[in-house]
């Protein structure tokens, strides 16, 4: 999504309070100033909120006297989301927009070790983890952590809903996960300990891809967990792999992937295919403000054959499939839904495994700056937003507000994960068997066991779900 620099002096001009870096603004409200402006401008439910309307304020004065009653710029903003956990359920604030930056390049303080975390089957108080898989050249690696590993306390106590937070999701840089035996879905501690160490580290989104040979199908298959544009390289490369090999299908594993960046989905999208470039791939719903001002070109994503994202420009390498297939689950979001509906329109779209979540919006970072990008940025703090700002539809004009339901319903067992990119794997064994029969079938499970799914490790990083444009 590109911006002109007069779009966004429009929209800053067109709020009532001016962006002028002259202002005589508090110096104790230049963050909650910040944050009313910038919702005023861009918040996709703007108009929905009476405290955000043009008209709201007749003088400066008026405004700042507003925003002095809020004690700190974090409660502004909550106040101010439309409808908070039922329509607007992913716009966030943090106050270290260079954390958020590095996490946008995949770049967190980890272990490693990407779980997730569901209740016993017979106390939905307790919770036990689930090694969903292992980031290579991490601690977790290092220490012998492998995927399905059960652990069911974290330095000696034992996790619950009122205490895996605390455990988990600390400040604190080392834990220590006791394993434990997964005994249908109540686990029982085995007397395993190990010692985790988090440090910044930069997760390659592409973790692995594989070629097999199922008779007259060459199949290929990637598992890609994040739409990182620092990695469009190594994407397209996998791709170039594949198109020399001569896949005739493609499975791509989205199971774990809560998404990112737009335009790097509308490059995924371009490799599946490569038949449609200069078509539409999807559309954009910014406010009335937003759309008023601009040409309506630039809310459309069009397939590409060419990445051009400020780091890499190299053509596409396309396959001009007709076919595709997906494995998701439940923490399968934003951009990874935007592949999977956007391609509905053009090519035979399947998916095995569970339905997806169903987040069908997406948002901009905005700093403190005139423009509300990051030149002249405001050097007294380090807040930024990141607010939703669009919902995103395909050719057609659909989305799946609830969540994309699968062609075959799989869901993972817990108690065998397998290997992921083995060719055994369940969830891609059984996605080949869909490529080579055409059978569905009907999911039986093998287990009653599955209590409730209530987290996992990439809710609690700064990017979670998240589907965001780049604001030029």
């Amino acid at each position: 999504m590109k911006f002109t620099r007069l779009f966004i002096l429009f929209i800053a001009l067109s709020t009532l309070i001016s962006c002028s870096k002259n202002e005589n603004i508090p110096t104790d409200i230049e963050v909650q100033t910040f944050v009313w402006k910038g919702l005023n401008a861009y918040y996709l439910w703007q108009g929905e909120i009476p405290d955000l309307s043009d008209r709201r304020f007749s003088a400066d004065q008026q405004l700042y006297s507003y925003l002095q009653g809020f004690s700190n710029p974090e409660n502004l903003f909550e106040s101010l989301l439309f409808e908070r956990g039922v329509t607007d359920k992913f716009s966030w604030i943090v106050d270290d927009y260079i954390a958020l930056e590095n996490s946008f390049e995949g770049t967190t303080e980890t272990s490693g070790m990407e779980f997730g975390l569901r209740t016993f089957e017979n106390d939905p108080t307790k919770v036990y983890g689930y090694v969903r898989y292992v980031v290579p050249g991490t601690d977790a690696e290092n220490k012998g952590i492998t995927r399905g590993m059960i652990f069911t306390q974290v330095n000696g106590t034992a996790l619950t809903l009122a205490n895996y937070r605390s455990l988990l999701f600390s400040s604190s840089t080392s834990y220590t996960i006791q394993l434990a035996d997964f005994n249908s879905g109540n686990p029982t501690e085995n007397g395993t300990e190990i010692a985790l160490d988090k440090s910044q580290f930069t997760e390659n989104s592409v973790h692995t891809s594989a070629i097999f040979d199922e008779g007259t199908n060459k199949i290929g298959y990637l598992m890609y967990n994040a739409f990182t544009p620092q990695f469009d390289d190594e994407l397209n490369a996998v791709f170039a792999n594949f198109k020399s090999e001569l896949v005739t299908d493609l499975v791509i594993d989205l199971r774990y992937n809560g998404g990112g960046s737009v335009r790097t989905a509308t490059y995924l999208a371009s490799m599946i295919t490569g038949q449609f470039n200069g078509d539409v791939f999807s559309k954009q719903r910014w406010n009335s403000k937003v759309e008023e001002a601009s040409d309506p070109s630039n809310f459309i994503n069009n397939f590409t054959d060419q990445i051009n994202n400020g780091i890499v420009n190299q053509p596409i390498n396309s396959l001009n499939l007709e076919n595709i297939y997906f494995i998701t689950t439940g923490s399968s979001a934003s951009a990874s839904e935007l592949v999977i509906n956007g391609l509905v329109p053009h090519i035979n779209v399947k998916q095995v495994g569970t339905k997806t979540l169903g987040k069908y919006v997406g948002s901009i970072t905005l700093y403190d700056s005139p423009n509300f990008n990051k030149t002249d940025v405001n050097p007294n703090h380090n807040w930024a937003m990141q607010p939703i700002v669009l919902e995103i539809v395909n050719k057609d004009g659909n989305n799946d507000k609830d969540g994309i339901e699968p062609t075959v319903e799989f869901p993972e067992d817990y108690g065998n994960l397998g290997v992921l990119g083995d060719r055994n794997e369940p969830l891609l064994d059984r996605t080949i068997t869909l490529i080579t029969t055409g059978a569905r079938g009907v999911f039986t499970p093998q287990n009653t066991y599955f209590g409730e799914e209530i987290s996992n490790s990439k809710l609690h990083t700064p990017t979670s779900n998240n589907m965001y444009v780049e604001l030029k």
